[in-house]
């Protein structure tokens, strides 16, 4: 793992916050550690969203399409950072990660996803710009 000066801590928690978010299906929540604007690169149509409510907006889709697939329950679980560059106020973090879910009754587990977050330092903490979800194999 790669740092800057910095506690390269810190832009890894408000990723952490955000997943936890996620975990727990508070699309505000995740807004909350959002910077604005957002932007998210992911596998699910139509595969970015942008803006100040960007990742509401995706947390959307997630859901309509999770419908339409009879899935949900999903839950992220992060691995050990594999890097955390913090240069001044910027940030970029790539952690591995899994995910599971429930699709017409059945438990999914995905392993082997990636996910990486560019993060930029304001006053009030560490706020996620962008990320991108590299998906896993069942």
């Amino acid at each position: 793992m790669k740092t800057g000066k910095e506690n390269a801590n810190e832009p890894l928690t408000a990723v952490r916050q955000y997943v936890q978010f996620f975990n727990k299906g508070d699309a505000k929540g995740m807004v909350s550690v959002c910077a604005d604007p957002m932007a998210i690169l992911d596998g699910l149509p139509p595969h970015t969203w942008h803006g100040a409510k960007a990742a509401e907006e995706w947390y959307s889709d997630v859901l309509v399409a999770g419908e339409k697939e009879g899935a949900g329950g999903y839950i992220v679980s992060l691995g050990e950072p594999w890097h955390i560059n913090v240069t001044g106020d910027s940030a970029y973090v790539v952690v591995p990660a899994s995910m599971t879910f429930q699709a017409r009754g059945l438990q999914i587990s995905q392993s082997g996803a990636v996910f990486t977050v560019a993060l930029r330092r304001f006053p009030a903490g560490w706020r996620l710009t962008a990320w991108a979800w590299a998906k896993g194999t069942r």
